[in-house]
């Protein structure tokens, strides 16, 4: 797994997608059959999450960040939840 990756699991979709809203960088979701969607553009964000939806969480995806503080975000809100989300 590249350090740039952050695995995410049972994510709250509406926390995460304003929490994508404050990255500076692109971020990327990765898929199952190795496709990279730019989380930065809503309709990638529907297209992209949609399948990762189960009972309005995202059940787990992998997540590329270009640049190391939207990592940082990421990883803390996977870690803590929606907390980290309502900080920022």
């Amino acid at each position: 797994m590249s350090p740039k990756m952050v695995e995410l699991h049972d994510v709250d979709v509406p926390s995460f997608l304003k929490l994508l809203d404050s990255c500076e960088g692109e971020v990327y979701l990765m898929t199952r059959d190795g496709d990279r969607l730019n989380l930065k553009s809503k309709l990638c964000q529907l297209v992209g999450l949609t399948a990762l939806i189960e009972g309005g969480k995202i059940a787990e995806a992998f997540v590329m960040c270009e640049k190391e503080a939207d990592e940082s975000k990421l990883f803390r809100f996977n870690l803590y939840k929606a907390g980290s989300a309502e900080k920022e």
